[in-house]
């Protein structure tokens, strides 16, 4: 069975459950042609009512490079109505370049990244009423390979087996992922201070009341991490992200951020600085911690450049800045939510003073 098969299948009864009737919005690059029309197949076999909103190569950056300020601030009354009314979506992570933002004017993208925060807003609010369900799921380009240093061959085969569809039955594959997280979740569950200590890190966030998540492939795939959203204004001390990721296309790497009471009050990369410092500056949410995060997928062990695989790396942790979830108890509203993340190879994490992890593993599982 081809890679398109299998991803819909997974995708469409697994990760998002599609029933007749459902509104099933797929959003992607057309680069991604081949798995967008098995998509499409599979949701009209169960029922659903498939609708497709395409991007051309580069349109991003093209939209970038010529939109003025009124442009950028306008939400199409399609794209409203999309949020108000579908009721599951996927967005297949794919391009012919991963690259095309990175001469972009980040103060336009972060323009549009606020103004965008509304249209989120209305699908985290429909999500917690249970009205809609995401997922996001990749399929291999050549830029994608060439970012991870692969070839296409040798990508595609690492997405395969990241998403277990080289598995003998990837649903069963992902349940057993599933009760194997729901123990990490009963370890974290009840704990107040979460302190992370290794590389240039020494940082405590404060997670009391605060719900861990098990992340087991329903919204990403693929998956495999367990992770809350902080309480706003109580996380303290320094932590440094050694392993370089991509956010908007545009890649930085070497980050340290200071945090005093919840928020980044200083902030440097080693790679892209100007960058980050654009991004921290996009709304008032952007300097709060939005989630803290154990990466769990071992058939993930090294960066790629794409977060949507990089913070599943087994033996890492990840934390995000600006947006937080509502579902883990989350208050901070911000149009960006970016994952840096962090290699524990070599670190120590403790829950209430207890050691829980130590270089990448959980204690006891």
């Amino acid at each position: 069975m081809s890679l398109e098969k299998k991803m819909a299948d997974l995708i469409c009864e697994y990760s998002l459950n599609l029933k007749e009737d459902d509104i099933f919005l797929i959003r992607a690059e057309t680069v991604s042609e081949p798995l967008i029309k098995a998509l499409m197949v599979k949701a009209l076999q169960l029922g659903a009512h498939p609708v497709l909103r395409l991007a051309i190569a580069e349109q991003q950056a093209a939209f970038y490079a010529n939109a003025n300020n009124k442009q950028l601030e306008f939400i199409a009354p399609s794209v409203m109505a999309d949020a108000q009314n579908i009721t599951a979506q996927v967005y297949i992570d794919s391009t012919s370049n991963t690259k095309q933002l990175t001469k972009a004017d980040k103060s336009k993208i972060a323009l549009s990244s606020k103004t965008m925060r509304h249209v989120r807003d209305i699908l985290m609010d429909r999500e917690q009423k249970g009205e809609f369900r995401w997922s996001l799921c990749p399929y291999p380009s050549q830029a994608m390979a060439q970012d991870a240093e692969m070839s296409l061959d040798e990508y595609t085969e690492f997405v395969y087996n990241a998403c277990k569809l080289n598995e003998a039955d990837p649903v069963a594959a992902w349940r057993k992922v599933d009760e194997f997280q729901k123990k990490v979740v009963d370890i974290l569950t009840g704990t107040k201070e979460l302190r992370i200590v290794g590389n240039k890190t020494d940082i405590t966030f404060n997670v009391e009341g605060r719900k861990w998540i098990n992340c087991n492939g329903h919204h990403n795939m693929p998956d495999g991490e367990v992770f809350t959203s902080p309480v706003e204004d109580a996380t303290e001390g320094q932590i440094y992200f050694d392993l370089p990721t991509s956010y908007m296309g545009v890649e930085a790497g070497g980050i340290l951020l200071k945090i005093e009471k919840g928020r980044i009050v200083e902030a440097s990369a080693e790679k892209g600085n100007d960058f980050l410092q654009s991004v921290l500056e996009t709304d008032e949410g952007s300097r709060l911690i939005g989630e803290v995060a154990f990466g769990l997928n071992d058939n993930i062990d090294k960066p790629t450049k794409n977060i949507l695989f990089d913070e599943k790396i087994g033996r890492t942790i990840h934390m995000a800045v600006g947006a937080s979830y509502p579902e883990a108890g989350g208050k901070n509203k911000s149009g960006i939510h970016w994952d840096m993340i962090k290699s524990m190879q070599d670190g120590k994490a403790y829950a209430d003073g207890k050691l829980i992890y130590s270089e990448g593993r959980f204690l006891g599982l």
